[in-house]
């Protein structure tokens, strides 16, 4: 037993030390995917069914070793239809990964890069948002941030404005061709108005909440977008970001929350390079 276990331990050093640098980052890359992978599905109906596909892939062996044939065929069978139904099943699941994914891989020029413009914008949306609170107008508006939402902008009637406070109230007034749908924003501009949102699929929110905010919610899921909602029953203003709805905001609360949010993207966003430049002038305009 004692030299089977020296044997083992010289194999292992011997392995080691013949690792190339190659070898070394290939283990990283691996163990980086499992490990984001999981992070993906962690917390979601997909963890649950992946833990079910381990432990039948950790039965296979078994049941072939003490000579179960008929339990091997069936969970050899019932996981090839398995990995099938896992795709179909959680479609939403891992189109949410694989947008996420390409956020980190490919950022798109979505986000607002001038301070100045930022605050203005952010200013008249907050503006609106507290008018219409006040009113008791039902409001849907989203703020796009990396993740580009032109499929969503071609459901609504296309428009080419400067946002404005104004402008941003008189499209939610009841009755009004535009008003039953969502407005998405692009940096300074507003894009699309009327536009129609994916639902969540979600058990797990309040059963109180109606469409307004099942549909923020739902582009949340499905997007980095920042949705404000206000509604019309009660004219407290919410907001949905990452498939989270937060409600009773206050204008200063309001305000507060999207600047940070729309700051901490520019910098997640920018490049290597843009980060090192941004550094450089911070550093000199210290001195």
């Amino acid at each position: 037993m004692v030299v089977k276990r020296v044997e083992m331990i010289d194999m292992v050093v011997s392995s080691i030390k013949n690792m190339s640098l190659s070898s070394v980052m290939d283990i990283l890359v691996v163990s980086y995917i499992f490990y984001k992978g999981y992070t993906l599905i962690r917390e979601t109906r997909a963890e649950q069914l992946l833990k079910g596909i381990i432990f039948i892939i950790l039965l296979i062996p078994v049941s072939n070793f003490l000579n179960l044939t008929m339990l091997n065929w069936i969970l050899t069978k019932t996981l090839t239809i398995g990995v099938l139904s896992f795709i179909i099943i959680f479609q939403p699941e891992i189109r949410r990964a694989l947008e996420q994914l390409g956020r980190t891989a490919f950022n798109d020029r979505h986000i607002l890069e001038d301070e100045e413009t930022m605050e203005r914008i952010v200013t008249e949306i907050v503006n609106s948002a507290e008018n219409l609170s006040e009113t008791k107008t039902g409001a849907l508006i989203v703020i796009e941030q990396i993740t580009g939402l032109e499929d969503i902008i071609n459901t609504g009637t296309r428009l080419d404005a400067v946002v404005s406070s104004a402008l941003l109230e008189n499209i939610f007034v009841v009755n009004t061709p535009l008003h039953d749908g969502a407005t998405i924003i692009r940096n300074d501009r507003i894009v699309s108005s009327g536009c129609f949102l994916p639902l969540t699929n979600s058990q797990e929110i309040n059963k109180k909440l109606g469409t307004r905010h099942r549909a923020a919610i739902g582009l949340s899921e499905n997007s980095d977008a920042l949705v404000i909602v206000v509604s019309e029953e009660t004219g407290n203003i919410s907001l949905a970001v990452n498939g989270v709805l937060t409600r009773n905001y206050s204008r200063e609360r309001l305000k507060d929350i999207l600047i940070r949010i729309i700051k901490k993207r520019q910098q997640t966003k920018l490049t290597f390079r843009e980060q090192v430049m941004m550094w450089k002038k911070k550093i000199k305009g210290s001195n």
